[in-house]
């Protein structure tokens, strides 16, 4: 059992959050589901809460009402190698009602923020090379998705 475990708070479609976390992320399953009561005050019969495991990092997803709302203040950063990987965890969490933000940032159908982020970017924009990482830095604030290509473009540029 891992020492901390995100809680995410939804307001109810958590059916369809597990079904699109676990098929958008290729090594995922759910570990564990609870149901409130059939006698409870508040979603009798329904899922409580479900914990889930993407990558080996479990998730738990509380099943609530709706006075605590997704915000961009906390965000799940994926990695991506190719961008065949970016277009996948994209096009899916941007699907069915998802929004493209900025810079990489995204919000699911659920409202939870994700960055779905080059792995490159990282070594590009700490660069101990200031003009390339200023470069890399300002192609990747005219972005929506980020683009592999792009990025290195504005990192090799003279």
């Amino acid at each position: 059992m891992q020492k901390i475990t995100p809680c995410l708070w939804f307001s109810g479609r958590i059916n369809e959050a597990l079904d699109l976390y676990t098929r958008v992320f290729r090594n995922s399953k759910v570990k564990v589901i609870s149901y409130y009561p059939k006698e409870s005050p508040i979603l009798p019969g329904e899922i409580l809460t479900a914990v889930f495991e993407i990558e080996n990092q479990e998730f738990m997803l509380l099943n609530g009402t709706p006075e605590f709302p997704f915000t961009q203040a906390v965000s799940f950063t994926v990695n991506c190698e190719t961008k065949e990987e970016i277009d996948h965890y994209w096009n899916s969490l941007t699907a069915n009602g998802g929004k493209e933000i900025q810079c990489g940032w995204l919000e699911d159908p659920f409202g939870l923020s994700w960055q779905i982020t080059p792995i490159i970017l990282d070594k590009y924009i700490t660069d101990s090379n200031p003009k390339k990482a200023l470069n890399v830095f300002e192609a990747m604030s005219k972005m929506i998705k980020l683009d592999i290509a792009q990025i290195e473009e504005a990192y090799n540029k003279e």
